[in-house]
């Protein structure tokens, strides 16, 4: 009997270091830097990421850098039909909201090729930083399973919604309000 109680606290002990693990490892993306899943991920902090910007000779940015603003993270690419009847609109939000605290990203997919992307973003006036995607980056953020994915942040840093596919130009409004606390 005093033999087997070493082997009881042995065992008890790696149950509770497996289960503190598995909790720790499936938090929905509460942790920064912690990875969305591919579900709901409302409430979920947004994955830190660090990522080139186009033309910028070198130039990164840092989600966090972006901290008290409401951030639209739209993940594109050249050859995606709706994104580009998106991005007129997103370049004039980008007007409108600036002001009141919002950054929107445009994260080109990982593989589109950086000139094209270029003068794909100049031709279209875009006015906020087109980041160089990566494979990483998609998988931190579920899986960018098509586009445009659309994240709308708030000024805290958590998603407010995911958005796949083209959107119009209202639902966009109503989700960006959302992202400032304004909806």
């Amino acid at each position: 009997m005093k033999r087997r109680l070493p082997i009881v606290v042995v065992l008890a002990a790696a149950v509770v270091v497996l289960f503190a693990s598995r909790s720790r490892n499936h938090n929905n993306g509460t942790q920064p830097g912690a990875p969305l899943s591919a579900g709901e991920v409302a409430g979920a902090v947004a994955p830190e990421f660090e990522l080139p910007v186009l033309d910028s000779n070198g130039k990164t940015l840092k989600l966090s850098e972006l901290k008290g603003k409401a951030v639209v993270l739209n993940f594109w690419a050249t050859y995606c039909v709706p994104c580009k009847t998106e991005m007129p609109w997103l370049v004039e939000l980008q007007k409108q909201y600036s002001a009141q605290g919002l950054q929107i990203l445009g994260v080109m997919k990982d593989g589109d090729r950086e000139k094209t992307a270029s003068e794909f973003a100049k031709k279209m006036g875009v006015n906020y930083p087109i980041l160089v995607g990566s494979e990483k980056v998609e998988d931190v953020y579920g899986g960018i399973s098509g586009l445009p994915t659309t994240f709308f942040i708030d000024r805290a840093g958590k998603v407010v919604v995911r958005r796949l596919g083209q959107m119009n130009e209202n639902q966009i409004v109503e989700d960006i309000k959302k992202s400032l606390g304004q909806g």
